[in-house]
């Protein structure tokens, strides 16, 4: 099976095209500035679609070795989570992608203390977007997830295979790949019904 980056390659940056890659002016300003690469020095880049190769970092990104693919995993995990206030939602988004999670549902619920408008919630979402990718590059990723916009619990829950985590629920397990994590203050019973539920432990 072909491997991930293991950082042995140096840093790690995303790219349109593993054929022909050139990086963002952010992410040349970062690797330049920030992590100090020089001409020559080695790097790996990805296309976010479970491909990655080896380079070498310069003006232009000159390739040094075949594109190796990294096969997806056999079952997609997909987390929701109910907008907390605060910086939490990036700190959230961030961990989420470096744990590997295919996509990232944001939520609001009858007892969401965070309520964005729709401008607001572009804004937001496009940042948490932006938050994902620079966790994927430092946890040297080869995908990168899909955070959807945010949307009522009741909407939400007809994508198909959700359960929501309460503490009452049925062992946690792959059997359930689409998880919803409710507010602090939990879900509203009537947001209960007729829905599935996992528990991640008699303390959560």
């Amino acid at each position: 099976m072909s491997s991930l980056p293991d950082g042995t390659n140096g840093p790690h940056a995303f790219v349109t095209n593993l054929e022909q890659p050139e990086l963002s002016d952010e992410d040349q300003h970062h690797l330049q500035r920030v992590l100090r690469l020089r001409p020559s020095d080695p790097l790996t880049i990805s296309d976010g679609a479970h491909r990655w190769r080896p380079a070498i970092f310069g003006d232009t990104i000159e390739v040094t070795g075949e594109i190796v693919t990294v096969p997806p995993p056999k079952v997609a995990i997909t987390i929701g989570f109910v907008v907390p206030k605060g910086d939490r939602p990036s700190w959230i988004v961030q961990k989420l992608t470096e744990l590997g999670v295919d996509e990232i549902h944001l939520l609001s619920s009858q007892r969401s203390v965070v309520k964005w408008d729709p401008p607001k919630a572009d804004q937001q979402r496009e940042r948490l977007i932006r938050i994902a990718r620079e966790a994927a590059m430092q946890s040297r990723q080869v995908r990168l997830p899909k955070i959807k916009p945010i949307s009522g619990i009741k909407e939400a829950t007809l994508e198909p295979g959700v359960s929501l985590a309460h503490r009452s629920g049925e062992r946690i397990s792959l059997k359930q790949p689409s998880i919803y994590i409710g507010p602090e203050g939990g879900w509203e019973p009537t947001e209960l019904v007729d829905l599935p539920t996992v528990s991640l432990g008699p303390s959560v």
